[in-house]
């Protein structure tokens, strides 16, 4: 019951930061006492229906790859052309589809703090979207070395190696339609992801801003500013929630000059894109949060918290 109530909030508070999620359809408890080897147990047993695009994961490629069956790759990137990419002619089209739009999903987790905890192939979909998140983490100040799960020690998905480890899972698909595509424009599409990725995560820091990207220097202001929260430890929600949308009421005296001067003063010759922040705090759903959340519904079966925590994430929307 934990996991689905975790993944219930996460794929709604995703959602409203931006990011293309699956969504959580529906949780039902079924009344079992479940043993979980790697937590507390015996737990709350539940089935959480999850809405998505697509299920078809890079791990569906592999298991074809691995017993040698061409005629199903073949099948598996018609279906890709019929059901969500229909430009595709060529696997190495349907690798430079995937890789653009997985681009697109991690410079979004990027700008979101979120951490998936366990980025591996058959956790990837076709479609670029969040889902089974497992021991996910929102970040509450920038930490490159920022782990979800307990089990990662060696950092392998930490919060800012997660563009190399998107990179990565792709050039496992590359492996698979190696067998039914010469590797040349298999290379070529697969070098397409850091320019997509960089493009995307541009996109996504200004959106979450609320600022319009300028013509030029746009990266160079995504780097001083995952620069200057790294120095600084800032507050990762709430410094999102207090520069977003222009400087003209953005809470200067919070961010002393000494580690924002540089900022402040590529910020102020940037364009608002949108309004400011309706509400005072930002919507968070940081790791002891989700521990608050759960106490009354494990001792009380009170599910009143849970819900207003929901509907605080839309009337907050990116916030």
């Amino acid at each position: 019951m934990l996991g689905g109530v975790r993944e219930v909030l996460a794929s709604r508070y995703l959602e409203h930061l931006g990011v293309n999620t699956s969504r959580s359809f529906c949780l039902i408890e079924t009344g079992e006492e479940l043993q979980r080897h790697d937590e507390p147990s015996p737990t709350r047993s539940a089935v959480l229906t999850r809405l998505n695009h697509s299920h078809l994961r890079f791990g569906t490629f592999q298991r074809q790859a691995f017993f040698e069956r061409t005629d199903n790759l073949e099948a598996l990137v018609d279906y890709c052309r019929r059901h969500f990419y229909p430009e595709v002619t060529r696997p190495a089209d349907l690798l430079r589809a995937v890789a653009i739009r997985s681009a697109d999903a991690v410079a979004s987790w990027m700008a979101a703090g979120f951490v998936h905890g366990v980025m591996n192939t058959d956790n990837m979909n076709v479609t670029g979207e969040v889902f089974d998140f497992g021991p996910y983490r929102f970040l509450p100040y920038y930490d490159p070395a920022f782990t979800a799960a307990y089990f990662d020690h060696g950092g392998l998905y930490a919060f800012a190696r997660q563009p190399e480890a998107m990179g990565w899972n792709l050039g496992q698909l590359a492996q698979c339609l190696s067998l039914i595509e010469a590797d040349q424009p298999l290379i070529a599409a697969l070098e397409s992801y850091v320019e997509q990725y960089e493009a995307a995560l541009v996109r996504h820091m200004f959106r979450r801003l609320r600022l319009a990207i300028p013509a030029r220097g746009g990266a160079a202001f995504v780097k001083l500013t995952f620069e200057t929260l790294r120095e600084s430890r800032a507050n990762w929600p709430d410094f999102f929630h207090d520069w977003a949308g222009g400087p003209s009421s953005a809470p200067l005296q919070d961010y002393p000059d000494v580690q924002w001067r540089e900022w402040k003063r590529a910020y102020a010759d940037c364009e608002p894109e949108g309004p400011r922040p309706e509400t005072d705090r930002p919507a968070t759903l940081l790791y002891d949060e989700i521990g608050a959340l759960w106490a009354p519904i494990v001792d009380n079966d009170d599910w009143s918290t849970f819900r207003d925590t929901l509907e605080g994430f839309d009337r907050r929307l990116y916030g």
